[in-house]
């Protein structure tokens, strides 16, 4: 069965949809990852990177950091995030 023009290019339009749908769901997939960090991981990314620049700028090996005290309802939800990343 021979496609004939308006169809053939009904499909490539078609296959085109597609294909953007498919990268938006990927895109957004990545996001909600990327989100999935609680505020106390960003944070901690966030100083640690703050004091490697620090080292860099005056030329010192590396800056110490004082660790955050973290309580038990943070330490909870960590674990129960965690489970749900395996459960994925």
């Amino acid at each position: 069965m021979a496609l004939r023009g308006g169809k053939w290019w009904k499909l490539v339009g078609l296959a085109g949809i597609v294909g953007v749908a498919a990268t938006g769901a990927v895109a957004a997939r990545n996001e909600r990852q990327r989100r999935n960090y609680s505020p106390d991981e960003v944070r901690s990314v966030l100083h640690e990177r703050y004091a490697r620049s620090l080292a860099a700028r005056d030329g010192s090996a590396e800056l110490p950091l004082a660790e955050v005290p973290v309580g038990p309802k943070e330490k909870i939800s960590r674990v129960l995030r965690r489970f749900r990343r395996r459960d994925r």
